[in-house]
């Protein structure tokens, strides 16, 4: 067992919970650690209804064995650790979000780790505030650090319509399962941006703007400059790259539009967090990331829905319609056969060299896309 972990027995940890109801208070601002936690939200949750999500809920986490919390798969490096006597207190919380993988070697936490000692006691006083172990008090304003309601859909909030005979027309076929969507609930998923512009909102966001968004919501997965943290995706440079054998593919050097920049932010990020940015930080967002591919080189560049379509990224040259119902090679094959396609018995020609490149999935233990 290494000194650190010797130094991090239940004994040891039991016995600095009063540390906790002193220092937290003292030095923790929990208003301002629910700000420093966002960087933190897109692989975690804490609060009414937290539920794990690429890392565990932090509910309780004072008190917690390492490791321990039933229902989330953590690595065996943490496991480990917990057997051994770590228990999530004051200080052993505050070492491990400094510089995560150097307090545990194989940790699944691919967060850097926050390196200012103010961040790192305002975010322990804001999870203290969720957490019976830790001083009820810890907050020095409780109301405002606790966490904002969900928001919620126009159309969640819209009383369901009478169910209605679906899929009536289906096929032919009549199932009887669901209901026709409402026109709200149809406008809040119908969200795409075209390559023309359809359907961008209205809205703004600078390269300076977009650098903070991307430094809280975004970099601890791919890092301060878009680097990328192990394997998740690096998202600029590349240029040059793609007739490599593993070609970067950033926006700079392959995406051919920017619409697709925007929907995706837009539509799925932060990781785990998704939906939770504003129409104006999205702009900005993106904004920020043609800043890093060198497509822009003015910090006070502004995207907006008025300039969008001024952007050009520069593989879009590169890109032809899909041609395949006319294509000579392609239109010559018909219809595809979908059973009974040959009298042989069937052979695997062809397996997929790569089947790990989604963060998170396959091996856990040695994947970037989970956290402990």
């Amino acid at each position: 067992m290494s000194k650190l972990l010797k130094s991090l027995s239940l004994t040891a940890a039991l016995l600095s919970l009063p540390v906790l109801a002193t220092s937290a208070l003292a030095e923790g601002d929990a208003v301002a650690g629910k700000k420093v936690f966002k960087k933190c939200a897109a692989c975690h949750a804490v609060g009414d209804g937290a539920k794990n999500k690429v890392g565990p809920q932090l509910n309780d986490i004072f008190g917690r064995t390492a490791g321990g919390l039933d229902g989330y798969k953590y690595s065996k490096a943490m496991i480990k650790a917990g057997e051994e006597g770590l228990v999530w207190d004051n200080e052993t919380m505050a070492t491990y979000l400094k510089k995560p993988r150097a307090m545990i070697k194989g940790t699944k936490m691919a967060f850097a780790g926050l390196r200012k000692d103010k961040e790192l006691d305002n975010v322990i006083a804001y999870l203290a505030t969720f957490s019976a172990e830790a001083p009820a008090s810890a907050s020095s304003d409780d109301s405002a650090a606790a966490p904002a309601p969900e928001k919620t859909e126009t159309a969640a909030a819209t009383k369901p319509a009478p169910a209605a005979a679906a899929s009536a027309t289906g096929a032919g076929k009549v199932f009887g399962l669901g209901r026709v969507a409402t026109n709200e609930e149809v406008t809040a998923w119908d969200i795409d941006i075209r390559p023309d512009g359809t359907g961008l909102p209205v809205g703004s966001g600078t390269v300076a703007v977009g650098e903070e968004l991307f430094t809280d919501q975004c970099a601890v997965c791919h890092g301060d400059f878009g680097e990328g943290v192990g394997r998740w995706p690096v998202l600029a440079g590349g240029q040059d790259t793609l007739t490599e054998e593993r070609p970067e593919k950033t926006i700079g050097s392959y995406w051919p539009y920017l619409s697709t920049v925007y929907d995706y932010v837009r539509r799925a990020m932060p990781y785990g967090n998704a939906r939770s940015l504003s129409d104006d930080d999205v702009y900005a967002i993106t904004a920020y990331l043609l800043y890093l591919n060198d497509l822009v080189d003015d910090e006070n560049f502004e995207l907006s829905d008025k300039n969008f379509l001024e952007v050009r990224l520069p593989n879009e040259e590169n890109f032809i319609a899909d041609d395949r119902e006319t294509e000579p090679h392609f239109a010559s094959k018909g219809e595809p056969c979908m059973e009974n396609c040959t009298d042989k018995p069937v052979e695997i020609t062809m397996h997929a060299l790569i089947l790990d490149v989604t963060p998170g999935s396959g091996d856990d233990d040695v994947g970037a896309g989970a956290v402990d």
